[in-house]
């Protein structure tokens, strides 16, 4: 992962402008969004979601556990903190883009489960250094216009020893499976996210992040090189997604 290295839309040559391409692009999809996810996940983005929390347990069954879900989107990760975490734990949501968290603050009041959502880029967090003790990503590091200065920001506002926990598409590892998956995500998935979103772009788009993205080895590096310790990394459904933790210093 080179200095200064981050997402990369096409025609986006400043870090404001992959921002910008972005933010306007998940505007876009926000209506469909979650359709989309459950629908070209086959239903097995429920499962990868639910991995996750069962891996931060520990730290959502705190009374005085303060987490924070960055690039939340819609919500659905947040809200599945939420149904895990103890009833005093505060549980927040965070994304850059507003109708997205338009569609989250309608989904948790609709479900019950009131949640303070904050608007903010995951660069430059609207939060107190060394306040939080979990963080976790879904989906959205990829997205970061620089993955470093990410990294960089959540240990700033996580307390030392406060978990990291960013779930992320990753390539698989078997060249078989790679080449299928390379396959549906190039040529299947632009066309259905693509009629059914209105945006054929966008997710031609996100196939192409993935592609550009490090390798799961590369990515538990870079955690530990910005100063995250214990750094783990764990597969699943055959490296399609791979989700890493690590320790703030």
């Amino acid at each position: 992962m080179t200095p200064g290295r981050g997402t990369t839309p096409e025609g986006a040559s400043t870090e404001a402008q992959a921002s910008a391409y972005v933010r306007e692009m998940f505007g876009r999809v926000a209506p469909r969004y979650d359709l989309l996810n459950h629908l070209l996940s086959f239903q097995t983005d429920r499962y990868w979601r639910s991995v996750t929390v069962r891996r931060v347990a520990h730290i959502l069954h705190r009374p005085d556990a303060r987490v924070v879900d960055i690039c939340c989107g819609t919500g659905d990760l947040t809200l599945a903190l939420q149904g895990e975490a103890h009833e005093t734990a505060q549980i927040r949501g965070s994304d850059f883009c507003h109708p997205m968290l338009v569609a989250a603050s309608r989904k948790s009041m609709d479900q019950g489960s009131p949640i303070t959502y904050l608007e903010a880029d995951a660069l430059q967090l609207p939060l107190a250094s060394r306040s939080l003790d979990l963080i976790t990503v879904a989906f959205g590091f990829r997205n970061f216009a620089n993955y470093q200065k990410g990294l960089r920001e959540m240990q700033r506002v996580l307390k030392p020893g406060g978990m990291l926990a960013i779930l992320e598409f990753s390539t698989p590892p078997n060249p078989v499976f790679r080449g299928l998956y390379n396959f549906y995500s190039r040529s299947i998935l632009p066309a259905i996210g693509g009629a059914l979103s209105g945006s054929r772009d966008a997710y031609t788009y996100l196939p192409e992040s993935v592609r550009k993205f490090p390798a799961a080895e590369n990515l538990a590096a870079e955690m530990e090189a910005a100063g995250y310790t214990r750094v783990r990394f764990e597969r699943l459904t055959f490296g399609i997604v791979a989700l890493h933790t690590g320790l703030a210093g």
